[in-house]
């Protein structure tokens, strides 16, 4: 029981709001479910933006929404977490200035909260909509799922300090 609430909580906090309908798709409620499971998420672990297998990004902290270190998604993922970046300040104080705060700890949870470097998979929208607004933080991109072409070109991924 204390797993399913780490996961829970880590799921919660690293959700970021989804662009859909002007909405957010992320809550406690859309992406916090005991039912979800390994078998929900895309084949396996699919394929990056470059093309090849996706390789893992990151696990100090354990990320990815499925909390097995791979920025994969599945039909539960609303919020899409499907790039893998090393977060940055400026990233971290913009997402948190949007209501997902990512720096602060929770340790009754388990959550040391990110610090700047932590390697992190994160929402393909609200990692767009970082770049935008020039704070988008470097992006892995052998770690990031090729479901983040749908939201950016392979060019702003690579192109962002």
């Amino acid at each position: 029981m204390q797993h399913l609430l780490f996961y829970s909580l880590l799921i919660i906090t690293s959700c970021s709001l989804a662009q859909t309908k002007g909405k957010s798709t992320c809550s406690p409620v859309n992406e916090t479910k005991p039912s979800k499971t390994m078998k929900d998420k895309t084949i396996t672990h699919g394929k990056n933006v470059l093309g090849t297998d996706l390789k893992i990004a990151g696990t100090n902290p354990i990320t990815g929404y499925y909390r097995d270190g791979f920025c994969s998604s599945g039909e539960e993922d609303k919020g899409v977490h499907v790039v893998a970046a090393v977060v940055t300040d400026a990233f971290l104080q913009f997402s948190k200035a949007r209501g997902n705060d990512l720096i602060t700890p929770l340790p009754a949870y388990g959550f040391p909260g990110l610090k700047v470097n932590d390697k992190w998979c994160l929402c393909a929208s609200r990692w767009k909509e970082a770049y935008d607004a020039g704070v988008a933080p470097p992006v892995i991109l052998e770690a990031t799922h090729e479901k983040a072409l749908e939201f950016a070109t392979l060019e702003q991924l690579k192109s962002a300090k």
